[in-house]
């Protein structure tokens, strides 16, 4: 049992696959349930997953009035970035990582295509690639737009911009891992002292295969605590 608070709410996402929308459903249901005073930890171990789930979570952690804290013992990339920058207080393992945030547009990052569309000129490249070029450009300013605004209420609209176009531009490959040291010149502020309990919680929980869930929700702080007015 880990005892941080009196009351607290644990959420773990230990996914072997990505976060998809049956995960997002899982997760915001849980947030739901859980009291606006009552703080949330969640922890997290993906290689990411939907963009539309990934944000629809992100959105309701950073939503919830209580202190949200997210706890990544070993990796949390793409869209598992996202949830981890959605928290009030963000704790990794000293040699845990997380990831670039730039959108992929089916199996090429939009900040390539974008690239290549440049590289070559509009006049010489096919109807499709031109579609893929427009495609890339919004999905790209979406999700700077996206993560700034997540950021912003702790880090300032300026700052929150610069991580924002660090994270989503293309500098690195998608599944380039920020360790400690980058995240920290990046200006992502986080602590390293991750409960030992929560090691071996994560060890009570065997990947998922595909057709297990891959959510796990323990609702402790339901005792003493039911649910919002008219929740269900």
């Amino acid at each position: 049992m880990i005892h941080r608070q009196e009351s607290i709410s644990f959420l773990g996402i230990p996914l072997a696959r990505y976060i998809t929308i049956e995960d997002s459903e899982e997760v915001l249901r849980a947030i739901r349930l859980t009291a606006p005073d009552v703080p949330i930890d969640l922890i997290l171990h993906t290689p990411g997953g939907l963009v539309l789930a990934t944000e629809q979570i992100a959105r309701a952690l950073a939503a919830h009035p209580a202190r949200v804290t997210v706890f990544v013992p070993h990796y949390a990339m793409s869209g598992g970035t996202l949830l981890a920058l959605a928290a009030d207080e963000l704790v990794i393992d000293p040699n845990a990582v997380l990831g670039p945030v730039d959108p992929q547009i089916g199996q090429y990052p939009a900040a390539s295509i974008l690239a290549a569309y440049r590289e070559k000129g509009k006049e010489h490249v096919s109807d499709e690639t031109a579609i893929l070029a427009d495609v890339a450009h919004k999905a790209m300013a979406q999700m700077r737009n996206h993560v700034a605004s997540l950021l912003a209420p702790r880090l300032g609209p300026e700052k929150a911009q610069e991580l924002a176009d660090a994270l989503t531009s293309g500098r690195w490959t998608h599944d380039y891992p920020l360790g400690a040291e980058e995240l920290a010149a990046l200006g992502i502020p986080f602590r390293q002292d991750i409960p030992p309990e929560m090691y071996s919680l994560m060890e009570l929980y065997e990947q998922p295969g595909l057709r297990r869930p891959s959510v796990q929700f323990v609702p402790l702080p339901y005792q003493g605590h039911g649910p919002r007015e008219g929740g269900r």
